[in-house]
């Protein structure tokens, strides 16, 4: 156990016991007031050192594929749930291994192995379009998009041949997911849409899945109609009902420490860091997203303004413009919060950056170190 004092080298991810235990509580108390089971989504996090703590809050995992199936059935325990846009024949038996429900993207996927799934004694679902986007300024993250591969919309049952002689007999469950970072308000208006395009089916069903994006332990996120709304669910068409959040769990719970490498001017104070956006928080470019910084405000807010980047050749690594209230100096740290989702998960090794370390931060305040990355994990990587 390393002691909570002693300086780590930087560039590494801490997650807060205490803060995600906060955010467990939150969903345990959801689950068992609404009668719902929640699951991890593991495509946010993964990191499987925090499974007994998270497995005692939560029923089980889900996956996008083998290697998270896996991950999960060995590692987690529970329910095992996996969703695929599509399967590979040379890899299905083996999901078959791992995986308790299986959902399957589009009738015909389940006509290629549904009869195989059901015989394994699978739970086996399909995912829905509703087409129903109730998200603005995130369209890589809308599932709901015009011409997403996402899902099945309703005119593609009809054109499916017998859906309901056919295709339904097999089915478990409906699974549809089409928020991200949203309130319970966008699960409302999406609800309406699932019911209006595909109620006649689902008291045909066991269960449904309303996926994640629900951004359940947000201050602001209102509870009490997501447990109304599944309670409505429950009881009209007696499903068991199921939610796999993946940044709700580890909202707010995690941190990567970076130290500032050089400081210099053109036009804006720059300072350079020996963390990256590219690297070891890609969301920043692609969604975009601004992470908090600690005791950073926006620009010009307090008295030195700063443009904060990484180290790697890519002009756009970038993380963001901050203002402090003391100057940034050289071999001072900065503190970036919200950095346990989409993370560790998505972090890569461009321009032979190193991972960062990988820390945990028990209730004591002790500090662990989880894991450690060098120049072996680069290169083995490449051939």
């Amino acid at each position: 156990m390393e002691n909570r004092n002693q300086k780590l080298k930087t560039p590494y991810y801490l997650v807060d016991e205490a803060l995600l235990t906060e955010n467990l509580k939150i969903l345990k108390d959801v689950s068992e007031r609404s009668g719902c089971k929640i699951l991890l989504a593991q495509k946010a996090f993964s990191m499987f050192y925090a499974y007994p703590l998270l497995k005692k809050y939560l029923s089980g995992s889900a996956a996008s594929g083998l290697f998270e199936a896996r991950l999960g059935h060995e590692e987690f325990g529970g329910e095992t749930h996996v969703f695929s846009a599509a399967y590979r024949e040379d890899e299905f038996n083996e999901i078959l291994r791992y995986a308790d429900h299986i959902v399957f993207n589009s009738p015909s996927q389940v006509k290629k192995y549904g009869e195989r799934a059901k015989r394994a004694g699978k739970s086996i679902g399909l995912r829905l379009n509703p087409e129903c986007s109730t998200q603005e300024g995130h369209a890589i993250y809308d599932p709901c998009s015009p011409g997403s591969r996402l899902g099945t919309v309703k005119k593609n049952l009809s054109s499916a041949g017998d859906f309901e002689n056919g295709i339904l007999p097999l089915l478990d469950g409906f699974h549809f997911h089409t928020l991200c970072e949203q309130n319970s308000d966008a699960l409302e208006i999406t609800l309406a849409a699932v019911e209006e395009k595909f109620g006649p089916y689902l008291s045909r069903l066991k269960w449904l899945n309303l996926g994640g994006g629900h951004h359940i332990t947000r201050q602001d996120y209102d509870r009490e109609k997501l447990i109304s709304l599944i309670l409505k669910l429950r009881e009209k068409y007696g499903l068991e009902v199921y939610l796999e959040p993946g940044e709700a769990v580890v909202l707010n719970a995690g941190f990567l420490v970076s130290t500032v490498l050089e400081r210099m001017e053109n036009g804006v104070e720059i300072a350079v860091l020996d963390t990256s956006a590219a690297c070891h928080m890609p969301d920043v470019l692609e969604m975009p997203y601004r992470p908090p910084v600690q005791g950073g405000g926006e620009p010009g807010e307090k008295k030195y303004t700063y443009r904060l980047g990484g180290p790697t050749c890519l002009a756009g690594d970038i993380i963001g413009d901050y203002s402090f209230d003391t100057p940034l100096i050289e071999g001072g740290q900065v503190v970036f919060c919200d950095m346990a989702l989409y993370t560790m998960v998505k972090n890569n090794t461009f321009n032979g950056m190193p991972l960062p370390s990988i820390v945990f931060r028990d209730t004591g305040g002790n500090l662990r170190m989880v894991k450690e990355f060098g120049y072996e994990d680069f290169k083995n990587r490449l051939s």
